[in-house]
């Protein structure tokens, strides 16, 4: 019986001549991404390693070129957060225009201004304006200005405005660089303010007019060649077509009661009389007392004048007030506006039971701490400010703001759910 050979697979009897098949092998291993990351930080590491041993600085000098652009980019940070100018007080219509725009939109507290920038308000609108270094610029009604200047370098800022029209008022704070500087500019003129002063500016673009009232510091003014120094109470007046001339001015009053942030407590107080005082002023022969339930004016709730030096005023209902006093001599001419004061109306309750008890106070620098206990839900108010953080058992701790040189005595008043009211007062002294 014949057999049959088995087939190989591997062959082939394609042309009854048996040919090989040839086979390709591959083989492979698996890398993870973890292992090449090691295999590149060790080559980086040799890499350094024979930079280092070949030019020793050159790591130094790496590594300080690297921290000295995060510095930098940080200080650029923090420069740009500096010197931003915002609003911190804005009363009725004031519109911004900034300067890569064409556009005019109101202003609101997220609005930050740059060089360039230009604000302008209503008939009825006030804006007040701080720089990154605490300087602040009020513009009153119907003023258009514009942002001159916004500048910080080596800690010394500078910062600059332009009157278009209308008037501003400028202060500055005490700078803690000398190079600091702070101007406003009316046409042709610029007065520079120094650390600590406070001015007023007007521009009549009618009369071709315009002035710098200083109610406190000193100033520099220059109009071309043309310069002169400002001191306290001094006014320079700066004709179209003249020359600058310069002249003493009233000075304006110093509250003295209600004193600052003082708390009012009155059974009715619609119906309680208010004592306000002040010191009285050289040549002057009527004061100007105004009123208001904001700290811009835009909002008076009594304006009274009189001969002398204090008036009575009642009418007023529960709550926070703002007070200041101009004076006026025999020509008519006024004086600037006196330091704003602060002081709170407070309806006593039916009943003067309530637990307020100051435990202790501390000084920290020129902050005092004030600790204490009341009811629990009950609300406390110490010179004028609210206390924010009262514990469910009434234990409360405040701190005050930074203090002068001097004694000071420190009001809190409170009022519990019932309606009853407290009163405590300690003395604290900073050391000069």
């Amino acid at each position: 019986m014949p057999t049959q050979t088995p087939i190989d697979p591997r062959r082939t009897s394609d042309t009854g001549t048996n040919q090989k098949i040839h086979r390709v092998e591959v083989y492979w291993t698996a890398v993870t991404y973890k292992t090449v990351a090691v295999y590149v930080f060790l080559a980086a590491a040799i890499i350094f390693g024979a930079l280092y041993v070949v030019s020793p600085n050159f790591y130094t000098n790496t590594v300080k070129k690297i921290s000295t652009a995060i510095d930098n980019s940080d200080s650029e940070a923090v420069a740009a957060s500096q010197t931003q100018a915002k609003f911190v007080n804005l009363d009725g219509k004031v519109l911004v225009k900034k300067v890569n725009s064409v556009q005019w939109v109101e202003a609101d507290f997220h609005t930050t201004l740059d060089k360039g920038d230009l604000v302008q308000t209503g008939p009825e609108g006030v804006a007040r304006i701080t720089f990154g270094d605490r300087t602040s610029y009020t513009v009153k009604p119907d003023t258009l200005i514009t942002v001159e200047e916004n500048s910080m370098a080596n800690r010394a800022t500078s910062v600059a405005v332009r009157i278009n029209t209308g008037s501003v008022d400028l202060a500055t704070p005490n700078w803690s660089s000398p190079d600091s500087r702070a101007a406003v500019s009316v046409e042709d003129s610029t007065a520079q303010l120094r650390s600590n002063s406070r001015a007023a500016v007007k521009s009549d673009p009618e009369t071709k007019e315009n002035e710098i009232v200083m109610a406190r510091g000193s100033a520099e003014v220059q109009r071309g060649s043309e310069r002169i120094e400002l001191a306290q109470f001094q006014k320079a007046t700066l004709p179209k077509g003249g020359p600058i001339t310069k002249a003493d001015v009233l000075a304006p009053p110093e509250p003295l009661q209600p004193l600052n942030l003082a708390p009012i407590i009155a059974e009715n107080p619609k119906t309680n009389s208010i004592h306000f005082e002040w010191k009285p002023v050289q040549d002057a022969v009527s004061y100007t007392l105004r009123i208001s339930t904001t700290t811009m004016f835009t909002k008076a709730v009594k304006t009274s004048t009189v001969s002398g030096t204090g008036v009575d005023i009642s009418g007023l209902d529960a709550g926070d007030y703002f007070w200041n006093v101009v004076a006026t001599d025999p020509k008519k001419q006024s004086s600037e506006v006196s330091d704003t004061f602060k002081f709170t109306l407070v309806a006593q309750g039916k009943t003067q039971e309530m637990v307020l008890e100051i435990q202790d106070t501390q000084l920290h620098g020129r902050v005092a701490e004030i600790i204490g206990r009341t009811e629990p839900g009950a609300a406390l108010i110490v010179n004028g400010q609210t206390v924010p953080n009262i514990g469910p058992d009434g234990n409360f701790r405040y701190f005050t703001d930074p203090l002068t040189p001097g004694e000071h005595t420190i009001v809190i008043i409170g009022q519990n759910r019932r309606g009853g009211t407290a009163k405590q007062q300690v003395s604290i002294v900073v050391p000069r």
